[in-house]
């Protein structure tokens, strides 16, 4: 995949294109996409035993403070496949920092355009608060066991916190 030639999305920041690394129940292996091959490599094996409650990948062309693309996580009842890109529509966003600083994470849903099942859906406060402890509980834990790695959530804002975050990032990627 030539990262290059894939644009933001169709209406940035409230239309994306998201390429995802890890599909929803995936295995506890954290994969990331070389941005400049396009491969899809393994960054690490996670020591704890548990799976991710999203499917989980970033924004192309984005750059955030913790000098990694957007990260995104994008709600279903589907797993992705890791490489493929999915339009997105953010509802919120996971505030929360870990041992190399803030590393916020964009919670998305499908596009209207793909599916219409979560039209009704605007706000992270729309999801089920299962599915928002399952995140949160993820995100929390899910360095538990790797030495000297920690993480620590803030709390969650809405659409409108997630969209300035997208939008600085896409103006930081073009410095």
């Amino acid at each position: 995949m030539n990262i290059e030639k894939l644009a933001i999305g169709k209406n940035p920041p409230f239309d994306l294109n998201v390429i995802i690394e890890v599909p929803l129940g995936g295995e506890p292996i954290k994969y990331e996409m070389d941005k400049a091959s396009g491969a899809m490599f393994v960054d690490r094996f996670l020591y704890t035993a548990m799976r991710y409650p999203c499917n989980y990948g970033f924004i192309p062309h984005t750059l955030s403070d913790d000098g990694d693309p957007v990260d995104v996580l994008v709600v279903g009842k589907r797993a992705l496949m890791p490489g493929c890109v999915v339009r997105a529509r953010p509802i919120g966003v996971l505030l929360m920092e870990d041992e190399a600083g803030q590393d916020e994470k964009i919670v998305a849903v499908p596009h209207h355009a793909l599916t219409r099942t979560y039209d009704k859906i605007q706000s992270y406060k729309d999801l089920t608060e299962v599915l928002q402890n399952r995140i949160a509980h993820f995100f929390e834990h899910y360095k538990d066991l790797e030495p000297n790695k920690w993480v620590r959530i803030k709390g969650w804002a809405d659409k409108d916190h997630a969209e300035a975050l997208i939008l600085k990032a896409i103006a930081a990627y073009k410095t």
